[in-house]
């Protein structure tokens, strides 16, 4: 992200991107929340990437650097707040459960975006009264900073459907198993198995909102059959793939 464009006010609207539609590198002096209705929107900064369907909306603090991308047809919905008005008290970007009242508010405020009125003001404040009861999500794939690690992972988010060990992984890159375990938990804060099954639901998000079959993005997301990749999907979302996007 060398080109950052600096927008102060971060836009409450809603707007559609065709599937492979990016916004670049960017940043807002406000918080924002960005919600896909429809398709699967994935969030990048130089820190990891974190994706969202339309049961997860995601919340990037004012000042970070971010940009999107769209997965299949994005209905997106962009709510902004100013950096004084922190309903959530988070200063990294985090993905949040959007429940069926949550999802109405910020579609219809962002509808009306504009708008100025005492009835708009009372749904804005049952809009933050939502957030700050939203649990938060750990759908995101963070970016490792050591050098070895970057090696690694990036064997992985070549081929998500890799299935080598920690040990086979050390040998392919010259380091111990003990070694890169300790690097993942210093520097990621999270196990290996962890961060490639985060790897894994990121890929197969992408690949759902594309059409691709529940087979076959098991398969290619390294799941030992459709039926694991199914209990990790509902277990993480909710629900079965078979239902989504």
């Amino acid at each position: 992200m060398t080109e950052v464009r600096h927008s102060p006010v971060a836009p409450t609207r809603a707007q559609s991107l065709a599937p492979g539609g990016e916004i670049d590198a960017h940043r807002h002096d406000e918080h924002q929340i960005i919600y896909a209705a429809r398709g699967v929107l994935s969030i990048t900064t130089d820190a990891g990437s974190w994706v969202a369907p339309g049961t997860r909306a995601i919340w990037v603090p004012a000042g970070t650097v971010h940009a999107h991308r769209a997965y299949g047809e994005l209905e997106l919905h962009l709510v902004g707040l100013p950096a004084t008005d922190n309903p959530l008290d988070l200063d990294t970007p985090t993905v949040l459960a959007v429940g069926p009242l949550l999802r109405e508010l910020i579609v219809t405020y962002t509808r009306t975006a504009g708008e100025q009125s005492p009835e708009r003001d009372r749904l804005r404040a049952v809009l933050l009264d939502q957030l700050r009861a939203s649990p938060q999500q750990p759908l995101h794939v963070p970016t490792p900073t050591e050098p070895l690690l970057r090696t690694v992972c990036a064997l992985l988010q070549a081929d998500p459907s890799d299935n080598r060990t920690l040990a086979d992984l050390g040998r392919a890159v010259g380091a111990s198993a003990r070694t890169l375990s300790r690097l993942f938990h210093d520097d990621l804060g999270m196990t290996f198995p962890q961060w490639r099954t985060q790897l894994r639901l990121h890929h197969a998000l992408l690949l759902l909102a594309d059409r691709t079959p529940v087979t076959a993005v098991a398969h290619q997301c390294g799941w030992s059959s459709a039926s694991a990749f199914i209990d990790v999907f509902r277990r993480t979302f909710g629900h079965t793939p078979g239902t989504y996007p």
